[in-house]
């Protein structure tokens, strides 16, 4: 089975070493918020590349931000997911494979509250971006 490689932000490669050493039973929160491992495959290089990421979550899917800390480009995971939905996720120790897709505009209104309820801040990242900032569903695959 192809390995994935992690975020090479030291404290994002940190966490999920804590995460996977112990599935998840440490690292699943960061600074109080809940975190899920998310593999996607490389755009450009076809490599699985793996990231830590908060999460919420609604009608049983788990949602994402891609706010990369408010930066006016897209992060490096959510180009990789918009190139291939198929993604795998962790969180805890349960592992499973999901179709990720951006929420239309109507479903980012409702779910948003539910994100910024996880993190304030990503409210203010919003207001300093000058793109619109991607609210991504994880529908897992039955």
């Amino acid at each position: 089975m192809e390995e994935p490689t992690d975020s090479p932000t030291g404290w994002v490669a940190s966490h999920i070493r804590n995460y996977v050493e112990t599935d998840g039973q440490k690292g699943h929160l960061y600074q109080g918020m809940p975190t899920l491992l998310l593999t996607t495959r490389g755009r450009r290089t076809g490599t699985l590349r793996r990231t830590a990421l908060i999460y919420g979550e609604a009608e049983g899917r788990h949602l994402l931000v891609a706010s990369n800390g408010g930066s006016d480009q897209d992060p490096a995971w959510y180009l990789n997911l918009t190139a291939d939905p198929e993604v795998n996720v962790q969180v805890g120790a349960e592992k499973f494979p999901a179709h990720a897709r951006t929420a239309s505009p109507d479903e980012k209104q409702k779910l948003w509250p539910v994100m910024t309820a996880v993190f304030p801040t990503y409210d203010t990242y919003q207001t300093k971006s000058t793109r619109d900032l991607p609210l991504i569903i994880l529908e897992p695959h039955p």
